[in-house]
């Protein structure tokens, strides 16, 4: 009696360690029209359907020892709150191109990928709300917010701030990035992605450029990936953290920068948009901003993008 062994299917480019399974197959033959008979059809179908069990359990194991490996995000954790496939989705995106997870992240098959972002709850990162409710417009997105012991107040919206609880969030192989959000008692802002090989990437400013990289490509012409570049620097240190003096140069380097182009790095949204718009309505300078600072306001609000800042600020 021939014995059949049972592979991944051809181009799925599945690797596991999962044992092989072999069965015990009648000897069979082709009718003569050429087709197969029921029972082989019947039998592949069912290898079939083990193998779909077996890689969507070794995907919820993966994701399980994902969440137990992951530093700061298990026992220490007091507060659990919402999981979204889509929270409060812009109305429109302006984003060029595609983004190749695999390449950008590393392949990781059967299990998604998790950002783990601590964050001080004194200082709430506006721009990383703002990225994860397009994040979730493009891909399936698992969201969570924690509230580490060393956070002793938490304002309730922060709670709540990556949206409703999804129903499927038991399911994590039905969701590409995990985005975990920890309200902790950090000096900076740290994000954690692939735990074994990474550093912890430190400062809003750089977690944003990680973010926004799964969204849209940078500016393949240098000269505007470091216009880009210099205007997210400067909304951070300067607007964010820098004194009164500081804040009036910057806006009027923005009315300047604005009157000759529609957005700050040329005539298309960028993460420089973002990330000055946030620092502007986080530092109170809007009701003082200049004439085209204030409309590139109202431009920016149009696109729906700033719901979960404004939100917050309310």
């Amino acid at each position: 009696m021939p014995m059949y062994q049972v592979k991944p299917v051809s181009g799925s480019h599945v690797k596991t360690d999962l044992p092989t399974c072999m069965y015990a197959v009648p000897n069979v033959h082709a009718l003569q029209n050429g087709e197969v008979e029921p029972a082989v059809k019947a039998l592949e179908a069912r290898q079939d359907e083990i193998m779909r069990k077996l890689y969507e359990l070794k995907a919820a194991v993966e994701g399980l020892a994902k969440t137990v490996t992951t530093p700061d995000a298990d026992l220490d954790l007091t507060v659990s709150s919402s999981s979204s496939l889509s929270s409060q989705s812009p109305t429109s995106t302006t984003f060029r191109g595609t983004t190749d997870l695999d390449a950008l992240l590393g392949k990781d098959l059967g299990a998604l990928r998790d950002i783990v972002i601590n964050a001080n709850p004194a200082q709430p990162p506006l721009t990383l709300l703002v990225l994860h409710s397009v994040l979730c417009q493009r891909y399936r997105v698992l969201s969570t917010v924690h509230v580490h012991s060393s956070a002793s107040s938490v304002p309730p919206q922060l709670l709540s701030c990556l949206g409703p609880r999804h129903p499927d969030s038991y399911a994590r192989q039905m969701f590409q990035l995990g985005f975990t959000l920890i309200w902790k008692d950090v000096p900076k802002l740290q994000m954690k992605f692939s735990v074994q090989n990474m550093c912890p990437v430190e400062g809003e400013a750089n977690v944003a450029r990680f973010l926004f990289k799964l969204l849209s490509p940078y500016p393949s012409d240098p000269a505007v990936a470091t216009l880009v570049d210099s205007w997210v620097d400067t909304a951070f240190f300067q607007l964010a953290e820098g004194s009164s003096k500081e804040r009036a140069t910057v806006l009027r380097a923005l009315n300047a920068a604005l009157g000759r182009n529609p957005w700050l790095a040329g005539p298309e949204f960028s993460l420089a948009d973002i990330a000055c718009y946030c620092c502007v309505l986080q530092s109170a300078s809007a009701s003082s901003a200049p004439t085209n600072v204030q409309r590139w306001i109202k431009a920016c609000e149009n696109l729906g993008h700033f719901g979960p800042a404004k939100l917050y600020l309310k």
